[in-house]
């Protein structure tokens, strides 16, 4: 169990280090064993310290889930949302995102799962491929826009 001072000095290294949201912070706090008005002062604190900004954690999270994980705008949506991002700042975050490394990302995907995917027809090539688009959280009618780009490939 930490002090309120040393929560606080945690968190901000924390903080420091890494953009973060308040919501796993709140949740380090309650480990610590620190709740109520104390935790509300400490999370006041970084807020008013400029060590927690909200828009700026959507901003790199989305930023970082497009690059390195190749997510798209609606998982990206949906993971902001589960760490109780407001609807707003999400909005904000996912049109942040550059459109053109956007739609070369889910080109790249497309093509490279374009030579594991086993189907017997066309159809069903085009089908598996958009289930896979969808499931990585792209929006369905830039998966058409894409798919059409990607060359299709010989059997």
């Amino acid at each position: 169990m930490k002090s309120k001072n040393e929560a606080f000095i945690a968190l901000s290294a924390l903080c420091a280090a890494s953009e973060q949201c308040e919501h796993k912070l709140r949740e380090k706090l309650q480990r610590w064993e620190i709740t109520g008005d104390a935790a509300d002062h400490i999370i006041a604190r970084l807020y008013d310290d400029r060590y927690l900004d909200e828009s700026r954690f959507a901003s790199a999270y989305a930023r970082d889930k497009l690059r390195y994980n190749q997510w798209g705008r609606v998982k990206i949506a949906e993971a902001l949302r589960l760490l109780r991002i407001s609807p707003e700042v999400i909005q904000d975050a996912c049109a942040l995102l550059p459109e053109e490394e956007y739609q070369d990302i889910l080109r790249s995907l497309l093509r490279g799962k374009l030579r594991t995917v086993k189907a017997k027809s066309e159809y069903e090539r085009r089908g598996k491929l958009i289930r896979f688009a969808l499931g990585r959280g792209f929006e369905m009618p830039l998966v058409m826009s894409c798919l059409s780009d990607v060359p299709e490939e010989d059997d």
